[in-house]
């Protein structure tokens, strides 16, 4: 990793802090610091899961529980069993709670207008355009890809998003069982592999390997979801993907995928894959690809 660029983001992080008074034991002149703040204004005026919201987050159990107890005390939050599961536990502001909330909003606006006030024109929009662009990234940033059974909750939502996605976009509709199969058990080591992408706890993008020995690997379940693309998680996980598969001795990729879909097609072209003949009898392709050899071009 390059030094000057660590220590670029460790300037910009020290700036950052100091300026938004994350340093300050009373965040915005109330009697809280910056992280029971955020986590005030985080729960939102209806009843959270606690689980979700420390996923949301990106907490430590432990810090986080420690930051809900500080709330409790000061009667902001209340914490219960969900109506509908006992066993999951939910947060609520209280009236007390709500009230601080509107504060905080108010003081938050005001502090935002206090960082560009003091710049020209000129100035505002860049630093709005410049700062448009770090979220961007630092949301990039924070996707993790990893393997995950089929069989797990995360991954079943971004196989049902898959086809419901591919089922408003092919003129012809989309049926699973009509396609080519990829089964729980083909996605299952050794069988094959199943990547999930998460952003705060939650499953934004998929990918999928079937390998064949003696043959070339399978690329299936490509999805990306429309709230993260832009963030570059498609070429992210084509290129983890396709390390997987190395890794696994694969020597090419083979997949095949719809006309409607000329994103996918473009991102294939732009990774190293070559359009080659047909290789199976997929219902829905108009298209079909491979790499070799894998490793390049990404």
């Amino acid at each position: 990793m390059d030094a000057s660029a660590i220590g670029q983001v460790r300037r910009f992080n020290r700036t950052v802090t100091q300026r938004v008074g994350a340093l300050d034991d009373a965040f915005l002149a109330r009697d809280r610091p910056l992280g029971q703040a955020r986590l005030l204004w985080e729960i939102g005026a209806e009843p959270t899961d606690v689980r979700e919201l420390r996923a949301r987050l990106d907490l430590d159990s432990g810090y986080f529980s420690r930051l809900l107890r500080a709330l409790e005390s000061d009667h902001l939050v209340a914490v219960a069993p969900s109506p509908d599961d006992a066993r999951v536990r939910t947060v609520r502001l209280t009236k007390a709670g709500l009230d601080e909330r509107t504060v905080l909003d108010q003081r938050s606006d005001d502090q935002a207008a206090a960082i560009l006030e003091p710049l020209s024109p000129g100035q505002r929009a860049r630093l709005v355009t410049a700062m448009a662009e770090v979220e961007r990234l630092l949301l990039a940033s924070m996707v993790r890809i990893e393997p995950l059974d089929p069989r797990h909750p995360n991954a079943r939502r971004c196989i049902a998003a898959y086809y419901a996605e591919l089922a408003e976009r092919f003129r012809t509709g989309f049926d699973p069982s009509r396609s080519i199969s990829a089964a729980d058990d083909e996605l299952t080591p050794p069988a094959g592999v199943l990547l999930v992408a998460t952003l705060h706890g939650a499953p934004v993008g998929c990918g999928a390997l079937k390998f064949h020995p003696g043959a070339p690997t399978e690329v299936k379940r490509m999805w990306v979801s429309p709230t993260v693309r832009g963030l570059g998680l498609g070429r992210r996980l084509l290129a983890e993907l396709e390390s997987t598969a190395a890794a696994a001795g694969a020597a090419a990729l083979r997949l095949e995928t719809n006309a409607s879909l000329g994103e996918a097609i473009a991102l294939y072209r732009s990774a190293g894959f070559h359009e080659v003949p047909a290789f199976n009898a997929e219902p829905y392709a108009h298209h079909w690809f491979e790499k070799r050899p894998i490793g390049s071009g990404m």
